[in-house]
């Protein structure tokens, strides 16, 4: 038997998280579907000193599991599965996971966006020590460190000359002779003189994964194959993002990235709300996150209320269209 739902939400990060806080304080006893990464790209990063009310920083996992144990409190429910199939050509809406089925009046996407990685064991190893792909959430802690930037794009150049607040050195590390990034952004950073280039070349490994910390970089000339290794303290990748979106191509409106193309937070669908980083292709941070967590929470609570016949306040027109 299906599980009926006046809000579900997917995704369980601080956009999932804080829609969940919301709709429980409003009596929805809202069911966040977790997905395989409970607490989203928080929980693998160490010190997050940019989230308001923790004047010391606090651990991403830590912060990640607070603000699950605060929506609990107030009767939100939790599955530890992915939702395998969502159908959204009728209202209410239907979503499978792999052991049940939830019809729900509204949804709530926070399935958030994955940054793009090399593909090699000692990224992942050293995330959140030494590896990063968020330099606006990780930069402070490299003052007057040598730090790698991986990207020929208009994010790497960003976080290139972003570092450069912090960083001794950035350099810039690129498969190839020329950048993908506007002219603008290659002229900015090659008139900052702590950024550095080194062309031509890919990431062959990242040392050293046996002392938790990074000491180096090995690079790969892509033209003669010869290895060179650097001194380094830190590594950023920076080659995009993809937004976890497969699930509702063909059903909701996106953007040529992939993104959730949303008003506010309302999507193409009336009853279908997108928040975090699966529809915010620019700020991509926690507490921006959360504040569309927040959002969409709420208009499904206004939507719900119009429907039973009492607003607690006027709705603008649910079926308008979305801008780009």
């Amino acid at each position: 038997m299906a599980t009926r739902k006046k809000v579900t939400i997917l995704g369980s990060g601080s956009a999932g998280l804080t829609a969940a806080i919301y709709a429980a304080r409003a009596n929805l006893e809202p069911l966040v579907i977790q997905g395989l990464q409970p607490g989203g790209q928080l929980t693998i990063t160490t010190d997050v000193e940019n989230f308001p009310g923790f004047a010391d920083g606090i651990q991403g996992p830590d912060l990640m599991e607070q603000t699950q144990r605060q929506a609990a409190r107030f009767g939100t429910q939790f599955i530890d599965d992915n939702a395998s199939f969502v159908d959204l050509s009728k209202r209410p809406f239907m979503i499978r996971t792999s052991s049940q089925e939830i019809i729900t009046d509204t949804l709530i996407i926070c399935t958030g966006a994955t940054a793009k990685l090399l593909g090699i064991e000692a990224e992942k190893k050293l995330m959140g020590h030494g590896v990063s792909a968020c330099a606006t959430c990780d930069g402070f802690f490299f003052k007057d460190k040598e730090v790698f930037v991986i990207g020929g794009g208009d994010t790497a150049l960003e976080e290139a000359v972003f570092l450069t607040r912090f960083a001794k050195q950035v350099t810039v590390v690129h498969r190839r002779e020329t950048f993908r990034a506007s002219p603008i952004m290659v002229n900015r950073a090659k008139q900052n003189n702590k950024v550095k280039f080194i062309l031509n070349h890919v990431v062959e490994d990242i040392d050293d994964i046996s002392k938790n910390e990074v000491t180096g970089i090995k690079l790969r000339d892509a033209q003669s194959n010869k290895i060179s290794q650097y001194p380094a303290d830190g590594v950023f990748i920076a080659i995009g993002h993809q937004p976890n979106t497969d699930l509702f191509k063909g059903q909701l409106e996106l953007t040529k990235t992939g993104y959730i193309v949303t008003n506010g937070v309302k999507t193409s669908i009336t009853g279908v709300f997108a928040a975090g980083d699966v529809q915010d292709e620019l700020y991509r941070q926690a507490v921006t996150a959360a504040g569309s967590g927040c959002a969409a929470a709420l208009e499904a609570q206004w939507l719900l209320e119009s429907e039973e016949g009492h607003p607690s306040m006027p709705l603008a027109d649910a079926k308008q269209k979305v801008s780009k």
